[in-house]
């Protein structure tokens, strides 16, 4: 579920200092007074704005084509589909926090430098997991913006939120907190229509879903959203969905591959970390840290996740294994849930447990240590219990990192002929 930071896209951060506000009226940084209200939710409006609304657009960077594809190329990404250069956007917009009040956060907006005022589809994607908030895509120049500048320079707009606590956003991150992961994804997608509007360019309506890892979850989670009462408020078509090794089914798949050596001892310490300090903010996991956590990691381990934390802090602090991270009791607890473990398991497992009316397809990698094939193949049962076919796309014997980058350009070319 780990979008690191440390891999063979560290090489490709590039300062930003190139910085255009040509499209944008009133410049760098400029609040924007008033969104697309036409569209807005009125739930949960508080007294503060309405959710989607854009509060301010930043811009981050401006590459041509040749700079996009040496970007990718760096990040061993396919730039076969590129066709254009790229200019992206931080955008800071209203959305609700996990208790349903107004908070903002931020995302990264990304336009295609296409000549002309042809309509553009739209692309939502997901990032996966990251620690230090400055990981986030509209941040950091790394590995976060490989897709999103891979599927702009193929010819749609790209919106890839921060999620809440990342990125510019206040507060920690929830992680794995599916519902809010989904509402500031919806609330993105009103942003970006409001922003491609100011930079002068029409969005057709067509949406397309994909994600990487903690993304790709929450690509399944955004359009069995909008497949209900959560699209009808938005002026969009969903046409297809494209997750990539995804935590689809974290009861049956996930937490018992910590346990049987399909997840590897690195990762299952990061991940078990994250998830029980994040997930102890929602549900009644434990009152003290040292419940779950033996010393001296008890004394630590909610510090490590911050926001300020970088994977190479994190790993430093932990032990080897989960089982030496966690106390005898709660390491029971985490191979047989309940209570408020198994609150915070079943509040974010389903998300493949329904009918989609449009083309699905699932990429995973049976190489994957992180997040093993077996939560794909899990939620195609799921879907095909619903008369959904959705093919797992095997990338083969290769990392949790290196299925991202596979199935990156496929799925280009399979919204392309969507």
């Amino acid at each position: 579920m780990n979008n690191s930071s440390s891999g063979p896209t560290r090489s490709v951060r590039r300062c930003a200092a190139a910085l255009v506000a040509l499209m944008f009226a009133g410049g760098v940084a400029a609040p924007v007074a008033q969104a697309d209200a036409r569209h807005a939710v009125r739930a949960d409006r508080g007294d503060r704005g309405d959710r989607g609304d854009l509060l301010k657009v930043t811009p981050v960077a401006d590459l041509s084509r040749a700079e996009v594809v040496a970007f990718l190329a760096k990040g061993k990404v396919d730039t076969a589909t590129v066709r254009y250069g790229v200019t992206a956007y931080r955008l800071t917009y209203r959305t609700v926090g996990t208790d349903g009040g107004p908070t903002t956060a931020t995302g990264l907006f990304v336009l295609p430098k296409i000549p002309g005022k042809r309509a553009l589809g739209l692309v939502s994607d997901t990032h996966g997991t990251m620690v230090h908030r400055d990981y986030a895509p509209s941040v950091g120049e790394d590995f976060g913006r490989l897709s999103p500048y891979l599927y702009a320079a193929s010819g749609n707009a790209v919106a890839a939120p921060d999620y809440l606590g990342l990125g510019k956003g206040p507060g920690v991150h929830p992680y794995m907190d599916t519902r809010s992961a989904v509402t500031a994804s919806q609330d993105m997608l009103r942003a970006s229509r409001a922003a491609a509007g100011r930079a002068g360019r029409t969005l057709t309506g067509d949406l397309y879903l994909t994600g990487f890892s903690q993304g790709g979850q929450v690509a399944m989670a955004l359009a069995r959203e909008l497949s209900g009462r959560g699209g009808k408020s938005l002026p969009f078509r969903v046409r297809a969905v494209a997750p990539v090794s995804g935590p689809y089914d974290l009861s049956g798949e996930e937490i018992p591959a910590l346990f049987d050596g399909r997840v590897n001892d690195t990762s299952g310490i990061f991940y078990t970390a994250y998830f029980l300090v994040a997930q102890n903010r929602l549900h009644p996991l434990y009152k003290n840290p040292a419940e779950a956590f033996r010393a001296p990691y008890a004394d630590r381990v909610e510090r490590l996740f911050d926001g300020r934390h970088g994977e190479e802090d994190v790993f430093a602090a932990l032990p080897a294994s989960v089982k030496e991270l966690l106390t005898p009791g709660f390491y029971e607890r985490m191979r047989h849930p309940t209570g408020g473990l198994k609150e915070a398991l079943e509040a974010n497992d389903g998300v493949c447990d329904w009918k989609p009316e449009v083309p699905v397809r699932l990429y995973a990698a049976r190489g994957d240590t992180d997040v093993p094939i077996g939560n794909a193949r899990s939620c195609a049962a799921d879907l095909a219990s619903h008369g959904v076919r959705a093919p797992v796309v095997d990338q083969g014997g290769v990392s949790h990192m290196e299925s991202a980058v596979k199935s990156a350009p496929k799925i280009a070319r399979w919204f392309a002929a969507r």
